[in-house]
């Protein structure tokens, strides 16, 4: 899921009454406040909230862990791998993870690291680069993991869609505007990517093995990795869902994330995620063992950069860490989050308190429509108000479908206008087109004159359906998919509209 404002007038206003510049006394540091019962009573709560959150969802599995004071107090597992079958979801089983890859990532960058400040280290990766040479020449671990660059929201994603890897995407970042740099926020896979794959060639290595030496053996995750191969070969894997038309849920897409495996890529099962929140929560130890030093790991936990600002009725602020989402509660404690989902299928929450030595994590696998978030702010608030504060579920869902129309065309290009003007003959469209940053494009015509669009290194076909004159449009696909976007073909070119969101989409006839 994708909120500080300075005190100002107030504060101020309070000096110039006294008349005397003296400092203000810090404010106390807050207490734990959630007590062993309120945690075990928040547990004996969860599998009935789970299964009826199952139950009005259709979400076909679920996997739990809680862990409080450096023990597992719940790991369990509900439901089924894949609709259609009998296996079920247990401790064990693998999920794909989503988001939820950042902050595991940002642990593993931390592990690497021999003190707070390398995070600062200027990101050197041969190939990537971004538009203003300044930048380039500044940016840092840190400005990419906080996605503080100036990237756009989601740069490179498309090239993803279309089947890019990771070495064009991110070459071809130095082609996206940037906002401005270190001032503004935009969640952006691609660019923690490079910083990622920029400390593990520094190490000498690859991003997979730096993730197994530094984090995923020495704290006993067994069954995770960064490379979908391992999540697709696992016996006990749980096949992505996607819900139909008519409230059922299918597993028809397949969603290899490797090409921005530091920020979505990580593939794990809950009783080894356990381990990691027991890591998190115990400053890096695990065991008695030190696995990753306190203070890098803590230099994870700070706030920076502004993500959301507060906005009624709630008026809270969030912040963006080193990819943690990063908020603070009414009593002044830290809490950290991320939340993680893919359109085809997964969804995926874990949040802490790292005062109250409290976290959940909640993978599911089912596309977003808000169960693993209602899971854990549900248990977060029985543990910490011995109730629930609100019905959860419908709210997150509509922030995820609200998230889900962003970039949807204004345009209906199912229903062409009453008159609209035929289209020219097909050999004014056909030929091969070429763009800087989405590569090349054909588009032919079949014997009866219909056509084609083909994107992407190994081309991906998009029959274009006539709309009216020279627009034409195509049903989008991929996890980024909005249904069906326009085609503008005009003097040897054409623009492909939710390709243009930054001006990026025109293709030329060569």
């Amino acid at each position: 899921m994708r909120t500080l404002r300075a005190l100002g007038a107030a504060g101020t206003a309070a000096l110039l009454a006294t008349g005397v510049a003296t400092a203000p006394s810090p404010p106390p540091a807050p207490k734990p406040q959630i007590s062993d019962q309120a945690v075990d009573e928040a547990v004996a709560h969860l599998d009935g909230y789970i299964a009826d959150v199952m139950r009005r969802t259709g979400v076909p599995g679920l996997s739990v862990a809680v862990v409080h004071d450096d023990e597992v107090v719940h790991l369990k597992g509900f439901g089924v791998r894949r609709t259609g079958e009998t296996a079920k979801i247990d401790p064990d089983t693998v999920f794909q993870v989503a988001s939820v890859s950042k902050p595991i990532s940002s642990s593993i960058v931390a592990g690497a690291l021999t003190s707070p400040g390398e995070w600062g280290r200027h990101t050197d990766l041969p190939g990537f680069s971004l538009k203003d040479p300044w930048v380039s020449g500044h940016v840092t671990n840190a400005d990419l993991f906080s996605h503080r660059s100036g990237l756009p929201d989601h740069a490179g994603d498309l090239l993803e869609d279309l089947g890019y890897d990771q070495a064009y995407i991110l070459d071809h970042l130095r082609l996206e505007p940037l906002t401005p740099f270190r001032a503004s926020y935009a969640y952006t896979n691609f660019g923690l990517t490079a910083a990622a794959e920029a400390v593990a060639r520094a190490k000498g290595t690859s991003w997979q093995k730096l993730s197994e030496d530094v984090l995923f053996k020495p704290a006993g995750m067994t069954s995770t990795s960064t490379e979908f191969s391992a999540f697709e070969q696992a016996p006990n894997h749980a096949a992505t869902h996607v819900k139909n038309p008519d409230g059922t849920w299918s597993p028809r897409y397949v969603r290899n994330p490797d090409a921005q495996a530091p920020a979505g890529g990580v593939s794990s099962t809950a009783r080894d995620m356990s381990r990691w929140l027991r890591l998190q929560l115990a400053d890096g130890t695990l065991d008695g063992k030190r696995i990753i030093p306190a203070d890098t790991l803590a230099a994870t936990h700070f706030p920076q950069i502004l993500s959301q600002p507060p906005t009624p009725p709630a008026n809270r602020t969030g912040f963006y860490g080193l990819g943690w989402n990063v908020s603070y509660d009414s009593a002044g404690r830290l809490r950290l989050s991320h939340s993680g989902g893919f359109e085809l299928g997964a969804n995926t929450n874990v949040t802490i308190l790292p005062l109250e030595k409290l976290g959940i994590v909640v993978l599911t696998n089912g596309a977003p429509v808000g169960v693993a978030d209602a899971v854990a702010l549900d248990f977060f608030d029985f543990a910490q108000y011995g109730k629930a504060t609100t019905d959860w579920l419908p709210l997150i869902a509509g922030v995820y479908e609200q998230e889900l129309n962003v970039g949807r065309s204004a345009t209906d290009y199912a229903h062409p206008p009453a008159g609209a003007k035929p289209a020219q003959d097909s050999a004014a469209y056909t030929g091969t087109y070429d763009n800087p940053y989405y590569g090349k494009a054909t588009v032919t015509a079949d014997d009866k004159g219909a056509l084609t669009l083909s994107l992407g290194p190994k081309p991906q076909r998009y029959p274009l359906a006539h709309y009216d004159g020279n627009t034409f449009s195509f049903e989008t696909r991929g996890e980024n998919a909005i249904g069906r976007t326009g085609v503008f073909f005009s003097d040897g070119t054409f623009r492909v509209e939710y390709l243009d969101a930054n001006h990026l989409g025109t293709f030329t006839q060569q």
